[in-house]
């Protein structure tokens, strides 16, 4: 019997909707990257600075922030699944055709249609398996997301870099682009298992819900979207600038740069899955997000401050990637619990526009900081934030007094 035929309860039936839309997720995060590992070839072929490509991640990151919270509106009015499948068609055309511009201005506008197309995942796939998923199982699916979005960040450097050595960065970026648009295509025999029943959406809460202006006003929103926005200029300077950093700065060649990267983002994914058995056993997970902050940052100072062998630096880089992986599974955890039942989604959406604002800032303080050949700085200012996030953790520890509904 076929899976597309299976009912809609079938675990079978669940377990391919969770890994079409874990898919998706991937081929997202591998897209985000496909810029890093080419960055110093295309300085020198488009006569560029470090900033000027920062400022082409940062259109990507402002579109993708600014269009999340629409595409939330958009998924619940014209399907999760047709969103999907768009943006991952939008945004892999992009990137191939970047591997066709001609200049550094006509990078822009592809990075501003890519960023539309990366808007669209969190609220769709967010839908589709809250939906689609039985709560027994919902929790091992939002972990299965994570870890293919992980993926899709340490595949990245690998795939893209060594198809830049091959053939140059203009082909691995065409690749890249043609590559991913085809799996889009794919996914157009899989919506049966991506789509969401009309009636499944309704709530039989009788607790009211929240205007647009509450939402805003709720101090956990506040504290959640600072804690995303300070957590991703961490993360978008190691993953974005991590390469070239250690290339210019720490000796390394390319090819161990690229490794240190992967492993960093490896040992991340062991983290978040950790987490995630760790977030279903423990009651203060305010603790474990502040612990993982904590050695994460004291890694990445370390890291900026002394003077290492290439070996000690991949290690701390995997230590610091674990601790912040360990921390993403509680984090979850702390916003839903502190979130009111009836306006998650939108909080969601808010929130997670937050990542993408600091992806959007990051850039062009870690791009500056290359262009002063202060490598070493690249990974103090990635730490540095995420000591002002353990303050917003234990803001969000906990929701009292909060507007009421208006």
């Amino acid at each position: 019997m076929s899976v597309l035929n299976l009912p809609l309860g079938s675990t079978r039936r669940e377990v391919a909707t969770i890994s079409i839309v874990s898919a998706g997720h991937f081929v997202s995060h591998l897209l985000q990257l496909a810029l890093a590992p080419l960055f110093i070839a295309m300085r020198a072929d488009l006569g560029v600075s470090f900033t000027e490509l920062g400022a082409v991640l940062s259109v990507f990151y402002l579109c993708s922030g600014a269009g999340q919270v629409a595409a939330g509106i958009l998924v619940d009015r014209f399907g999760a699944d047709r969103l999907l499948i768009g943006g991952m068609m939008l945004q892999s055309g992009a990137i191939a055709a970047m591997g066709l511009a001609p200049s550094h201005l006509a990078l822009l506008p592809l990075a501003a249609l890519a960023g539309i197309g990366n808007s669209v995942y969190h609220p769709a796939d967010l839908s589709i398996l809250s939906h689609r998923v039985a709560p027994p199982r919902l929790g091992r699916a939002f972990a299965a997301h994570v870890v293919a979005g992980s993926l899709g960040y340490a595949a990245s450097p690998l795939l893209v870099g060594a198809l830049a050595l091959a053939f140059g960065w203009r082909v691995a970026l065409l690749a890249t682009g043609l590559g991913c648009l085809c799996a889009a295509c794919c996914f157009l025999l899989a919506r049966p298992l991506l789509k969401i029943d009309a009636h499944s959406s309704g709530s039989g809460s009788a607790e009211p819900s929240l205007s647009f202006g509450a939402i805003l006003r709720l101090r956990v929103v506040v504290l959640a979207f600072a804690y995303f926005f300070l957590t991703a200029t961490c993360l978008v300077g190691l993953q974005s600038f991590g390469i070239t950093a250690l290339q210019e700065g720490f000796g390394m060649a390319a090819p161990l740069a690229s490794l240190t990267l992967t492993c960093y983002l490896g040992a991340s994914i062991l983290g978040v899955m950790a987490g995630g058995h760790l977030a279903d056993r423990v009651t203060h997970h305010h603790f474990v997000a502040i612990l993982g902050l904590m050695v994460g940052c004291g890694a990445l100072l370390v890291i900026g401050a002394m003077p290492l062998a290439p070996l000690a630096t991949l290690g701390l880089m995997m230590v610091a990637g674990a601790a912040l992986g360990i921390t993403t599974p509680s984090r979850d955890v702390l916003v839903r619990q502190a979130t009111p039942g009836t306006a998650r989604g939108k909080v969601f959406g808010i929130v997670y526009s937050g990542f993408d604002v600091g992806a959007l800032v990051g850039p062009l303080v870690y791009g500056a900081l290359l262009d002063q050949h202060r490598t070493h700085a690249v990974f103090i200012a990635a730490a540095l934030p995420l000591l002002v996030a353990m303050v917003t953790v234990i803001g969000v520890k906990a929701r009292r007094a909060e507007p009421s509904p208006g």
